[in-house]
């Protein structure tokens, strides 16, 4: 596991539950940029589960 994957897969639950509160008071602005966090996370940690397929493919 490396570093892209741990923040990515970080970055994707705080969104979650950035979007789970903006919901949950009414506030839309809270509940985009939850979603766009979760995004976020799921590309890095994406850019992180590539990389660890590429090492372990060369042992």
């Amino acid at each position: 596991m490396n570093k892209d994957q741990v923040v990515g897969t970080a970055k994707d639950v705080a969104g979650k539950v950035q979007q789970k509160t903006g919901e949950l008071t009414g506030n839309t602005s809270q509940q985009v940029k939850g979603v766009a966090k979760q995004v976020e996370g799921k590309v890095q940690k994406g850019e992180g589960d590539a990389r660890e397929a590429v090492k372990d493919a060369g042992k």
